[in-house]
């Protein structure tokens, strides 16, 4: 394929932004076999997000409909990055029109809407792929490089977290965010990175049990503007909805292999703005991965003296996927911020419509929904106060 690949993001918000800023340089990392990306638009029900997201990044034009991204015959792949409820629509039109599709996690608000999506997915022929981006972390994929070749033993345990305070102030905004029900607020929103973060890790969940998803904060402020992503500010009215889905999820989970796993998810953890993180302990090693530092990770094993032995800082460089392909400075400590994950997702996005061989594949529609049935199961757990299985 060397024909140019038209490229258009539907939600101009804080994710969308990155969307667009990731088409723009996606073509300058992994090498130059890439087909030429014409920016073509954005879209966006609020003008000037749309208006000011084409400029920042330089796409062709703004839309106000995602139904104009569906109808335009200068677009070949599309990033869907709105509000879950609203991504089969507009998956199932753009896919009907000829389009791949990028779609941001988690796949669909219902498990229903997600098999619908990936039936569809599967009759198109098309590219259809899910936006977990953390499996393009460069320090994230060397432990797992790490796990496949056995250097860590066999999995015992998987502790992980992802703890936000977006929703830590009881007087921010009410938005879409804090409607639906339970498992459509912190565990949808970004537990679900966390859960498939495991599962690509430690293999397949196949039960939860023990799950909690209190709601903390039971009403908040309407807005009387539309705010960016997360942001907390801008005017309130006097008004309060109720707030329907969880301020936080906890759980126990087994994997297929035995391994046990124990994650914590919040949004209204005060003082941590995205504070993703993980230990993988095994039966010769162990690993360790945060967020805030997300160009390194630690790692431990019996390989020192034991008087020495202890926890080690490995920093991320050439050796290590992603860096010595992607990074413009590729060499140990130079470092690299969150955006590249997004760019290097949109990339092999590309190179797949390409036909180009990038592994690992993108995450596909087949995996959103994968990670959504875990999800469910979390809620049944929650509600029944049992262990669940997870279906295959």
């Amino acid at each position: 394929m060397t024909e140019s690949v038209g490229v258009a993001v539907v939600g101009a918000g804080m994710a969308g932004r990155s969307h667009a800023h990731a088409y723009r340089t996606a073509q300058t990392v992994f090498g130059t076999d890439a087909p030429p990306v014409r920016l073509v638009a954005i879209a966006d029900v609020n003008t000037d997000f749309a208006n000011h997201t084409r400029d920042r990044y330089g796409f062709e034009r703004a839309e106000s409909s995602w139904q104009a991204i569906v109808d335009a015959d200068d677009i070949d792949a599309v990033s869907i990055v709105v509000a879950n409820h609203l991504h089969r629509d507009i998956a199932e039109a753009l896919l009907a029109s000829g389009k791949h599709v990028l779609c941001e996690k988690p796949l669909a608000s219902t498990v229903e809407d997600a098999e619908s999506m990936v039936k569809a997915a599967d009759a198109s022929g098309l590219v259809a792929a899910c936006g977990f981006s953390y499996r393009r972390s460069p320090a994230v994929s060397a432990i797992g490089e790490q796990i496949t070749t056995g250097a860590l033993g066999e999995i015992q345990h998987f502790n992980g977290r992802y703890w936000c305070d977006y929703s830590a102030d009881p007087d921010a905004p009410t938005s879409w965010r804090y409607e639906g029900p339970l498992g459509t607020g912190a565990l949808a929103d970004f537990g679900s990175h966390l859960v498939d973060m495991a599962e690509q890790l430690c293999g397949t969940i196949v039960r939860i049990n023990g799950a909690v998803l209190p709601i903390l904060i039971k009403d908040r402020p309407v807005p009387l503007g539309a705010a960016l992503g997360h942001a907390a500010g801008g005017a309130v009215s006097d008004e309060r909805k109720p707030v329907t889905n969880e301020d936080i999820a906890m759980f126990v989970a087994e994997f297929a292999n035995g391994a046990a796993g124990t994650f914590s998810i919040s949004r209204v953890a005060l003082g941590h703005p995205n504070s993703l993180g993980f230990e993988v302990f095994g039966t010769k090693a162990a690993a360790s991965f945060d967020l805030s530092a997300n160009a390194e990770f630690g790692y431990v094993d019996n390989a020192p003296n034991r008087a020495t032995n202890g926890w080690r800082r490995v920093i991320i460089g050439p050796d290590h996927p992603y860096i010595a392909a992607a990074q413009s400075m590729p060499f140990a400590g130079i470092g690299h911020g969150g955006q590249e994950f997004f760019t290097y997702q949109a990339r092999a996005f590309l190179d797949e419509i390409a036909g180009l061989d990038r592994l690992p594949r993108q995450a596909t529609f087949a995996d959103g929904l994968r990670n959504m049935r875990v999800e469910e199961a979390i809620v049944r757990s929650a509600a029944s106060g049992t262990a669940v299985t997870v279906p295959r």
